[in-house]
């Protein structure tokens, strides 16, 4: 299942070293070596990782390639409709950058699979954390959009005033840059290392990447799911608002998939070790980023290109006349 690589040569013991048989006494095999079933030979453990070779990596990256190539089909949709009511009802730019943040999140569940190293033990979490807080803070803007959009509508200057300064712009580099700090706390007193276990399989070494302060990496999680969850709540909350140019009800059930799959990832990844801890991790960011993608851009890819009639002002204020009416 998993790449394997012979990290030292063949040794055997001198059978005529050791005592007599009828004596309980052994040689201990070194840490990187293993008995064999008549142990009386040590023989050198391989070392494992998930890797792209396995099959378990092999359909975890190509799970990850397809949903990459299916957000730049989606992104390429919406440049190429960019000028459509569907498309300049929620904040166009917004959406760019969602769709770029969706793209990078796929992209980064390939961190994740390889020979893990120093360096890309500590890239792959930057990574996670930066791109799904730039998705989410993206998610929450959305959200904030649709509810001073409607607000704006109604009588009185607060909520135009809102909109029109360009608050909802601030949220996500606030959002990132609060991200940023706690990425660098951790970094700075106990950033991600390599790690090699040699006791949970005998004849293995087991390459892995260790989080190194857990405290700092559960810290990172939380505050994404304090994003999703303000998402979440904002966008329930928005979702019974007139639903000619609204997305809130789309923004509610992504967010519900978000949340659903990573309450799920906390038992699963404590349940599990070795690579499959890896793959469980792999498998929710990849999960969670198909959810967005999917419940966000899907029906609007729809309505563009099978029914185009439905993407037109007129359509938009024939509806909203006979809701009227």
């Amino acid at each position: 299942m998993a790449e394997v690589q012979n990290i030292n040569n063949y040794r055997s013991l001198n059978v005529d070293s050791f005592p007599p048989v009828d004596q309980q006494e052994c040689i201990p095999c070194p840490l990187q070596e293993y008995a064999n079933p008549e142990r009386n030979n040590c023989l050198p453990k391989s070392v494992t990782f998930l890797s792209f070779e396995d099959s378990l990596g092999t359909a975890l990256s190509c799970t990850a390639l397809c949903f990459s190539v299916s957000t730049a089909v989606v992104l390429g949709i919406f440049l190429k409709y960019q000028d459509s009511p569907i498309v300049k009802a929620n904040n166009r730019m917004l959406s760019f950058i969602l769709l770029i943040s969706l793209l990078l999140c796929f992209l980064c569940s390939f961190l994740f699979i390889g020979h893990p190293s120093t360096a890309s033990c500590i890239l792959q979490q930057i990574a996670f954390a930066l791109v799904f807080t730039l998705a989410l803070s993206t998610v929450l803007a959305k959200t904030i959009t649709v509810i001073l959009a409607f607000r704006a509508l109604k009588p009185g200057r607060t909520m135009r005033r809102l909109l029109v300064s360009g608050i909802h712009n601030s949220v996500i580099p606030i959002c990132v840059l609060i991200q940023l700090i706690l990425l660098g706390v951790w970094l700075g007193t106990s950033p991600p290392y390599i790690e090699a276990d040699a006791h949970s399989e005998q004849s293995y070494i087991i390459i892995l990447c260790n989080k190194g302060s857990l405290t700092a990496f559960y810290c990172v999680l939380g505050y994404l799911g304090i994003l999703a969850l303000g998402s979440f709540t904002l966008a329930f909350l928005a979702r019974n608002l007139p639903d000619t140019f609204n997305e809130a009800k789309f923004l509610t059930f992504s967010m519900l998939v978000f949340c659903s799959v990573w309450v799920t990832f906390l038992p699963v990844y404590h349940s599990t070790k070795d690579k499959a801890m890896v793959a469980v991790e792999v498998f929710s960011i990849l999960t969670s980023s198909a959810g967005l993608l999917g419940c966000i851009f899907i029906p609007k890819c729809y309505i563009i290109l099978v029914k185009p009639d439905a993407n037109t002002l007129k359509y938009f204020k024939n509806k909203t006349q006979s809701r009227k009416n």
